[in-house]
């Protein structure tokens, strides 16, 4: 019965940990959860950011882009699978979050690319960016660095 109650009482510790970690970043209508990109290697001059974004306003908004100092440009794009391939296009007039909704920028789907990094993404190091929207308030965000060991999918 104690190993039950100690099992219980880790899974929860553990959840709540998880939780917490999780950034939430909240302006106006528009919260963005889980801000993270990926460490880069040593002289790699492209990074990526991926989060979740949720719309609680009662109107549509669109995001329509991001920046960094730590980029030379921000670009929203979408990774689609064709056949055997992944091919990544450039979102063209941004993205629409309908009154209500959450959409997902994450590995192999909709994503920021950071260009022209001014050095390597280093893991558990922080980058500031602000998030901008049509129809809704920039928001700004840290964005937290992970592992390449810590990455369960890779789209780039």
């Amino acid at each position: 019965m104690k190993a039950i109650v100690w099992a219980i009482t880790a899974t929860i510790l553990v959840l709540s940990n998880a939780a917490a970690l999780a950034e939430t970043y909240t302006r106006g209508a528009v919260s963005i959860i889980d801000p993270w990109s990926r460490e880069t290697p040593p002289g790699v001059s492209r990074g990526v950011a991926y989060m979740m974004i949720t719309n609680h306003g009662d109107s549509v908004v669109t995001l329509t882009g991001a920046k960094t100092t730590r980029a030379g440009d921000v670009t929203l794009h979408q990774s689609r699978m064709k056949g055997d391939l992944v091919t990544m296009e450039y979102v063209e007039g941004g993205l629409t979050i309908a009154a209500g909704e959450t959409v997902a920028l994450e590995p192999r789907g909709y994503h920021f690319m950071l260009d022209d990094l001014d050095r390597a993404l280093v893991r558990n190091e922080s980058v500031a960016m602000t998030v901008f929207f049509d129809g809704a308030d920039a928001v700004d965000i840290n964005v937290r660095v992970k592992s390449l060991g810590d990455m369960d999918h890779m789209d780039h």
